[in-house]
C-alpha cells in the first residue's frame, strides 16, 4: 500500500450528512459498491494513515487510543499499519475487545500480528510525536460519560498534535458542538460523508484542519447525495459572475436604497453602501440622518445620499422605495423614534428587502412574515428573534436557522463560524470560509450591502445570498493574509472587488 494524498482529500463533497444519515446508508453503500462493512473499516484506516504519513512525515512515536465502537476499530487499523510500517505504537483501550462488534473485533485480531505496547492507563504512556483519537465516534448524541471525559481532558493537557479519526471525541456530529467535552485535534478525517456539524457551531477549534475520504464508494455515493443539508462555495456560483456586455450602462443593474444611519453611527450605512458598490450594483441610494450627509459623501462620493430628518416625511421615503429595485435596512438604523418610523416604512414595501442589525431587533419587537426577504442575524439577534437564549441558538445552530427562516418565510443568514443559510421552503447550507478575523464592527454591515448589491443584478435572492456570503468570507480570508488581528471590514472592500470579476482569474480559492 503505497500512503498518498490519494487516500484523502482536502476538498470537501457538497453533501452535508447527519450520523444517523451515514449510518444507516453505510451497509447499503457497500452492498452497492459489492464490498463489506470490514473492508470499509480497513479503507477508513488506510486513510487516516496516509493522513498521517502526509502530514506527520517524521512522526515515530505513536500514542493510539481506541473505543469500544468501529470508531475503535479504525484506530486499531492505523495501529497495525503504524506498527507494520516501522513505528513504535503504544495503545490504549477504553473498551473490552471481547465486547466488540465484528468489524473492529476483526480489527483487533489482526492488530495480534504486529508489535505494540498496550497501556492500562493512559498516564503510563511515553512520549509520542502523534496522538490517533478512536476514543469515541459520531454516534455520540448524550454527555460525555465521566471515565471517558477524564481520557478527553488528558489527551488536550498534552501538546502532542491529534490526528481524530471521523469526527474529534466528544463533539456531536450534527451541531458541532461538544457534549460535555471533546478533543481538540490539529487534523480530522472523516469518512464516507462530511458530518454537518464539522463545518459550524464550535467544531472548527476541535476539528483543526478537515480531511475527507469516501473509503471507495464514490461510484455510489452520489445517489445518496440529497442529504437535505449541501455545503456551499464560490465556485459552484461564480456562473452568475459571467462578464459583463461591452455595451452595459448603470441601468442594467439594479437600483438599490439603504437605509439607517442613525445619529452617531454613520459609518455602518456608509459600508453597506459601499459594499454595495464594489459587487456591482448600479446606482446606490442612501437614506440617513441629514447630520451625515458630508460624513457619508466624503468617504464615498459616489453614493446618492438624501437626508431624513424625521421619518414621518413618508413621501419622501415612499418615492425612494418605489424608485429602488432591492432595499437593505438595519445597518447603523438605532431604536430610536427616528428608526423605528423608517422602519415601519421600509418594511411596507413589496421589493425584495435585506434586514440587517437594528432593522432585526425592530423585527423582533413586532414580528412578522413578510415573504421576499433576507434576514442576516448573528446568534444574538437570532435568539431575539426566536424569544430564546443565544445558548438555545448555538446549541443546534441548523435547527435555529430552520425555526427563523420558517417563522418568517424568509431566507435566513445565521452568521458565525459556519454560517448556515436557510429558505422557508427547508433549504439548507452551510459556508466553512471566513477567519476570526472578522470579529470586528461592520463586518455585517459590508454582507447586507453585499447581498442587496447581487440581489439588484438579477440574481436569484438565494443564490445571491449565498454568493455574498461566500465572496465576503473569501475577501476576509485574503485579508488576512496581513493579519487576522486588527483587520477592519473595510479591508475587504478592495477584495471583494476582485472576487466579483472571476474573469480576472482567481486562482487561490480552495473549493
Amino acid at each position: 500500500m503505497i500512503y498518498t494524498k490519494d487516500n484523502f482529500t482536502a476538498t470537501l463533497p457538497y453533501s452535508l450528512w447527519t450520523a444517523e444519515q451515514v449510518k444507516q446508508a453505510e451497509p447499503q453503500l457497500a452492498h452497492a459498491a459489492g464490498t463489506t462493512l470490514k473492508q470499509l473499516m480497513e479503507r477508513a484506516g488506510q486513510s487516516a494513515y496516509a493522513c498521517l504519513r502526509t502530514h506527520w512525515p517524521d512522526a515515530t512515536r505513536l500514542l493510539v487510543i481506541a473505543g469500544g465502537g468501529n470508531n475503535g476499530g479504525d484506530a486499531l487499523v492505523v495501529a497495525r499499519l503504524a506498527s507494520a510500517d516501522g513505528l513504535h505504537v503504544e495503545l490504549f483501550m477504553h473498551a473490552d475487545p471481547q465486547r466488540f462488534p465484528e468489524e473492529a473485533s476483526a480489527a483487533w485480531q489482526a492488530l495480534q500480528g504486529v508489535e505494540y505496547r498496550l497501556l492500562h492507563q493512559l498516564d503510563e504512556a511515553s512520549d509520542a510525536d502523534l496522538i490517533i483519537d478512536g476514543l469515541l465516534g459520531s454516534g455520540l448524541k448524550g454527555a460525555v460519560r465521566e471515565e471517558a471525559l477524564k481520557l478527553i481532558e488528558q489527551i488536550n493537557a498534552t501538546t502532542v498534535p491529534v490526528l481524530a479519526l471521523d469526527i474529534p471525541s466528544g463533539l456531536h456530529a450534527d451541531t458541532g458542538q461538544p457534549l460535555g467535552a471533546a478533543v481538540k485535534a490539529a487534523a480530522t478525517v472523516t469518512f464516507i460523508g462530511v458530518k454537518r456539524g464539522l463545518l459550524t457551531g464550535q467544531a472548527p477549534q476541535y476539528c483543526g484542519e478537515l480531511f475527507f475520504s469516501d473509503l471507495g464508494l464514490a461510484s455510489v455515493l452520489p445517489a445518496w447525495s440529497k442529504t437535505g443539508c449541501e455545503r456551499m462555495s464560490y465556485a459552484r456560483l461564480m456562473h452568475w459572475l459571467s462578464p459583463r456586455s461591452r455595451v452595459a450602462h448603470k441601468g442594467a443593474f439594479g437600483r438599490v436604497v439603504l437605509s439607517g444611519g442613525d445619529l452617531g453611527t454613520p459609518g455602518a450605512i456608509r459600508l453597506a453602501g459601499e459594499a454595495c458598490q464594489r459587487v456591482g450594483a448600479g446606482l446606490i441610494r442612501v437614506l440617513t440622518r441629514p447630520e451625515h450627509l458630508a460624513i457619508v459623501l466624503g468617504g464615498r462620493p459616489e453614493l446618492m445620499v438624501q437626508g431624513i430628518p424625521d421619518a414621518e416625511q413618508a413621501p419622501l421615503i415612499d418615492e425612494a422605495m418605489a424608485w429602488a429595485s432591492v432595499l437593505v435596512a438595519g445597518p447603523g438604523l438605532g431604536q430610536s423614534e427616528w428608526s423605528h418610523q423608517l422602519y415601519q416604512r421600509v418594511i411596507q414595501s413589496d421589493k425584495p428587502l435585506v434586514l440587517d442589525a437594528d432593522g432585526l431587533n425592530l423585527l423582533a419587537q413586532q414580528p412578522i412574515s413578510r415573504g421576499n426577504w433576507i434576514l442576516t442575524p448573528h446568534p444574538g439577534e437570532a435568539a431575539r428573534l426566536l424569544q430564546c437564549t443565544v445558548h438555545d441558538v448555538e446549541s443546534d445552530r441548523y435547527q435555529a436557522a430552520r425555526q427563523l427562516a420558517e417563522r418568517y418565510q424568509a431566507i435566513v443568514v445565521l452568521k458565525g463560524a459556519g454560517t448556515i443559510i436557510a429558505s422557508a421552503e427547508g433549504r439548507l447550507v452551510t459556508l466553512n470560509v471566513g477567519n476570526p478575523g472578522m470579529a470586528s464592527g461592520g463586518m455585517g454591515d459590508v454582507l447586507s450591502g453585499m447581498i442587496g448589491g447581487l440581489i439588484a443584478q438579477h440574481i436569484p435572492l438565494f443564490d445571491a445570498t449565498c454568493l455574498a456570503v461566500c465572496i465576503h468570507g473569501h475577501a476576509a480570508d485574503r485579508a488576512a493574509l496581513q493579519g487576522e488581528r486588527g483587520m477592519l471590514a473595510s479591508d475587504l472592500l478592495p477584495e471583494i472587488r476582485a472576487l466579483v470579476n472571476p474573469e480576472q482569474r482567481i486562482d487561490d480559492l480552495a473549493d
